[in-house]
This record gives structure tokens, C-alpha cells and sequence, in this order.
């Protein structure tokens, strides 16, 4: 109910329990007995009797609103219980007489019930009800066809939400699974999805489910979203993460927000893709200081970095970049050296929104700290053979 509610599907009525409607189910049960559409017996049971439903000797077949015609042979059918011996309904009686009596005209569902709506039609024609039309829609697999669960990733619509996703967006993405708007579009509202929306355009074949094409759509949400609304969503992820103090200026988050607003997928990305901006011990990517720190003169590069910014001013993102250039110019260098030395020293990747723009946010202070931080712990130049921080 709370994952309904968190994707905005709203339904007719107060929800029914099964558990509390077990007088009608045991009164349904109690009239197939009487019609002869039913039997009592202890055959497999170590106490009490169950009761069992008597299962047509005919063949049967149903009109599926996805799949089309369906039918199974006479000797397909076979009996099952529909009350245990301790006096509990079954979930396919209880099913059947609470539809009936809620006056469901349409059951979709996975088509892996299929099996079970030839005993509930059955059950349906036995208490002299009109059955409602069935709709099995086709099941979600992953990449190797099998049916997708937590094995392969969030399973459930709440692990979608416990990780940011955003609900206009996971909505969007399920409606999708199996079926089309008849076009090519992809990001559509919750409105036009329900105005729509026919069972007509429900494929019959399995759905692979996507992660990746899951977190594009939320991206594609998140940069549609509000600024307040956006600003507001990503305070609450880095509360959650545990990246705020309490201390932070009010100014300091909403920048790193603005800066970052387009880069994040869902928002439980934020330790990943804003860690560095609320922690001074943020961990060294092994792979980046391999990478972008294994340089002739890395660490007299760096400390020529860090004298130029301290002459920077005012430290704004346009003067950091001209001086920077000037500065590779001077020496002979390629800008990207000095670049690529200080996004690695300063957040500890070289992933990231850019640099200058960067640098401006986490300001001077911040900037020189992590650069004395950067040559005092990493072990510039010949990193071959060497961990971050000096371990071998």
C-alpha cells in the first residue's frame, strides 16, 4: 500500500482483508458443498479434513485481453483445496468470492496466475457469478530471460524509493515495460500515461528490465525538476547519507546542489557524486591517481598549483581557469596537466562537474587544505607498485 501511494495510484473504496471476510469465504465453500461442486476429505492431511474443489470434467477456455484465446484440456484440471483443515480459506476461493462481491470487472495481473484463472473461472461458474475479464500482462526478466528479482537488482518499488528514485519517474518506466504510447516517445506524465493507456498495446512476450534506462529517465526527471523542489529533494539525500554536520552554510549546500544539478541520476548517488564537497577525508581513487598522478614532476606541479591560487582573486571560476592556462602556457605545458592534477588532489577522483566551477564552490581555503592534504599523503610521481598514502 505504501509503494501505491508513493507512485500515486489511487483505487475506488477502503481496501478489503482477506482476513477479515472469512465468514463469506467460508459461506461460499459451505453452498459448493451443498451443490455437490465441492468434497470433504483427509487424503494427504495429518489432521482434520480440507475441502476440496471439484474441478469440471469439460475443457475450459477464456478470451485473455493480452494473450488472446487460452484453453486447457479435461485432463488438465485437476482438483485443489480451497479450505485447509484449520478452517482457513484458500487464496483462491477467498480471491473469487471478494471479487465477486466487490463487483471487479477486470483482474490484470502477472501471467504467471494464468495457471490459477482456469480454477478461478471455474470456482466463478460453480457460485453462479459472471466472472470478470482477465488480463495477464507478461513477466519482467533480466538480461539472461529469467524472471528479474533482487538477485539482479531493486526488486521491489520501495527499494527504488530507499535509493532516490524519484516517483513520476519509476512510474513512468514500469508503464512502459510491456506496453507503448503507439510513438517513440519515452518521458510522458503521469495524466497522459492514464489518458493513454489500452490493454490493446500490451505486448505478450517478457519485459527485460533496464536499470540503466531506469536511472536515464530519473535523470531526465530530476533536470525537469523545480529549483526548490530539487534543492529540497537533495538536502534530505545528503541528511540521509549522513554527509551534513549541521554546520554547513546554507549558501555552501545549495551551490554544491546548483553545481551538481544534472550530473546526479537518482539521488542516492549524493555519497558517491558529492561525498568529497562534506568531507575532508574523502578516500583517493586508486584508478585516478594511477592515472592522472603518475607524471614527471607531479608533485612540483601541484605546488605550483597551489601557489598560483593563493594569488588568485577574486576565486571565481573565470579568473581560476585564466590563470591556469597562463600559468601551463608559461611552462610549456598543457593546460591539462595542472587540471587534472588538482580535480584528483581536491576530491580524490577524476570524475566530476568542472573544475573551475568546482574549485569556486569549495573555495580557497577548502582548495589549499586538500592540496598540503594531496602532497603530504599521495606519493607523487612513480606510483607503480605503491598504494595511495604510501602502503605498498
Amino acid at each position: 500500500m505504501d509503494a501505491k501511494e508513493w507512485l500515486g495510484l489511487d483505487y475506488d473504496g477502503d481496501p478489503v482483508f482477506q482476513s477479515h471476510r472469512r465468514p463469506a469465504h467460508l459461506e461460499a465453500a459451505d453452498r459448493l458443498l451443498v451443490e455437490g461442486a465441492a468434497y470433504r476429505t483427509r487424503k494427504g492431511e495429518a489432521v482434520g479434513e480440507v475441502i476440496v474443489f471439484r474441478m469440471p470434467e469439460e475443457s475450459m477456455e477464456f478470451e485473455d485481453l493480452v494473450h488472446g484465446p487460452l484453453s486447457k484440456a479435461a485432463g488438465d484440471l485437476q482438483d485443489f483445496v480451497i479450505v485447509r483443515s484449520d478452517g482457513t480459506p484458500v487464496f483462491h476461493l477467498a480471491n473469487v468470492v471478494d471479487d465477486r462481491d466487490m463487483g471487479v470487472t477486470h483482474v490484470i495481473r502477472g501471467d504467471d496466475h494464468i495457471e490459477n484463472t482456469f480454477r478461478h473461472l471455474a470456482l466463478y461458474r460453480a457460485l453462479g457469478a459472471e466472472p470478470p475479464r482477465f488480463a495477464h500482462l507478461p513477466m519482467i526478466v533480466n538480461d539472461q530471460g529469467k524472471p528479474y528479482s533482487k538477485r539482479d537488482g531493486a526488486a521491489y518499488v520501495g527499494e527504488f524509493r530507499r535509493q532516490g528514485y524519484l516517483p513520476e519517474a519509476v512510474f513512468n518506466y514500469l508503464v512502459l515495460l510491456g506496453w507503448s504510447p503507439g510513438d517513440d516517445r519515452e518521458l510522458l506524465s503521469r495524466d497522459e500515461l492514464i489518458r493513454l493507456f489500452d490493454l490493446d498495446r500490451v505486448r505478450p512476450s517478457a519485459s527485460r528490465m533496464d536499470p540503466r534506462k531506469l536511472m536515464w529517465m530519473n535523470g531526465e526527471y530530476m533536470r525537469a525538476l523545480a529549483e526548490e523542489d530539487y534543492q529540497r529533494r537533495f538536502r534530505q539525500a545528503l541528511e540521509e547519507a549522513g554527509l551534513l554536520t549541521g554546520e554547513e552554510p546554507e549558501d555552501y549546500v545549495r551551490r554544491v546542489g546548483e553545481l551538481l544539478w544534472g550530473r546526479l541520476r537518482y539521488f542516492g548517488q549524493v555519497t558517491e557524486v558529492a561525498g568529497y564537497f562534506f568531507r575532508e577525508d574523502y578516500p583517493w581513487d586508486r584508478r585516478a591517481v594511477e592515472k592522472r598522478l603518475r607524471v614527471e614532476n607531479a608533485r612540483e606541479r601541484l605546488g605550483e598549483c597551489a601557489e598560483l591560487l593563493a594569488q588568485v582573486n577574486p576565486f571565481r571560476a573565470a579568473d581560476i581557469e585564466r590563470e591556469v592556462r597562463a600559468a601551463a602556457e608559461r611552462k610549456g605545458l598543457k593546460a591539462a596537466v595542472y587540471i587534472h592534477l588538482l580535480r584528483v588532489a581536491v576530491s580524490g577522483t577524476d570524475r566530476g562537474p568542472g573544475l573551475f566551477e568546482m574549485l569556486e564552490v569549495l573555495g580557497r581555503d577548502r582548495v589549499r587544505s586538500r592540496i598540503e592534504r594531496a602532497l603530504r599523503e599521495l606519493p607523487l610521481g612513480d606510483l607503480r607498485g605503491r598504494a595511495p598514502g604510501g602502503q605498498s
